[in-house]
């Protein structure tokens, strides 16, 4: 399904234990979409994305066999792979992440689930003080390894 996001998007990358969830936040509609084979990867701590890949493909004909809305709620949004192209990609909302959370067994479940939770009150944060923003993408750009000259032309 296409979504019907417009122009009103900024593609983000939310940081969870060092792993990386690709995630675009949409204004018109005040929420983040994240990439469903990233939360796959974490929850089930596996790197090899055909075999990520391979697992969304076989839990979304479970959930479809099971009559889950979570599959027909899926959408599909450009984002930008390791390999620097735009893909068309699996995106959910929270709530939708949060239904899918509970059909992959994983111990990293509850530790996601709190984070999820923290990316959503740092966004209501960041409208009441945009400052914020600034300062967590400075933080954000240090963990991956950014050097200060370049955290700075980017700021």
């Amino acid at each position: 399904m296409e979504s019907g996001i417009n122009g009103n998007q900024k593609n983000a990358i939310r940081i969870f234990e060092e792993k990386k969830v690709r995630a675009i936040w949409d204004e018109q509609a005040e929420k983040w979409w994240f990439s469903v084979t990233d939360i796959i990867a974490i929850l089930t701590e596996q790197s090899d994305h055909k075999k990520v890949r391979n697992y969304w493909k076989w839990l979304k004909k479970k959930l479809n066999d099971e009559g889950s809305q979570l599959v027909s709620d899926t959408t599909q949004l450009k984002m930008k792979a390791s390999d620097g192209k735009s893909y068309k990609t699996d995106v959910a909302d929270t709530e939708q992440i949060l239904r899918l959370i509970q059909s992959v067994p994983s111990p990293r479940a509850e530790p996601f689930k709190l984070w999820l939770a923290k990316v959503g009150s740092e966004r209501i944060d960041e409208t009441v003080d945009p400052e914020l923003s600034i300062d967590r993408a400075i933080q954000n750009y240090h963990r991956l390894g950014y050097s200060e000259n370049w955290i700075n032309q980017r700021i």
